[in-house]
């Protein structure tokens, strides 16, 4: 097993519940101290504290198992808005807001309908008052190169 995945087994062993998940981990281990960064998120969302008392735990056992002998810097976060969706959990936490979709012929954007575990549903409008349409596009997670919710406003 390597680093990446070692380090994302730990941190799941260290959330608080099941509805939190580890979305991912990026290990930069060019220059010292090495970088590690663990991306969570949760179906009822994450909090501060939630990324504090992760970082706390998963640091001890880093130590404690001696998993890295280098010194290195551990930062936990959510993602943010500039950080695609990169799993179907997500999609479901963020059906009913506006996404954009890239796949490699065209780029999307719509509010999410739906999802399934093949494909999302996207409801875009076009045009205003009576001369207003409708249309629901299906997108297969195979064509989807990355997603990002968009930010509202309103």
């Amino acid at each position: 097993m390597d680093l990446v995945e070692r380090i994302k087994e730990l941190a799941e062993a260290h959330l608080k519940d099941e509805t939190q998940f580890v979305v991912e981990v990026v290990a930069t281990l060019r220059k010292k101290p090495f970088k590690l960064i663990v991306i969570i998120d949760g179906d009822k969302g994450v909090t501060i504290d939630d990324c504090a008392d992760l970082s706390r735990a998963l640091s001890a056992t880093l130590d404690d198992q001696n998993i890295l002998a280098d010194p290195y810097m551990l930062e936990v976060s959510t993602p943010g808005l500039d950080h695609p969706l990169k799993l179907t959990r997500q999609y479901y936490k963020n059906v009913g807001r506006t996404v954009k979709v890239k796949t490699a012929t065209n780029v999307l954007q719509g509010k999410l309908l739906s999802v399934s575990s093949e494909e999302v549903t996207l409801e875009q409008v076009a045009g205003t008052g009576k001369k207003k349409e409708v249309k629901e596009i299906k997108v297969p997670f195979s064509d989807i190169e990355k997603t990002f919710v968009m930010v509202s406003f309103k």
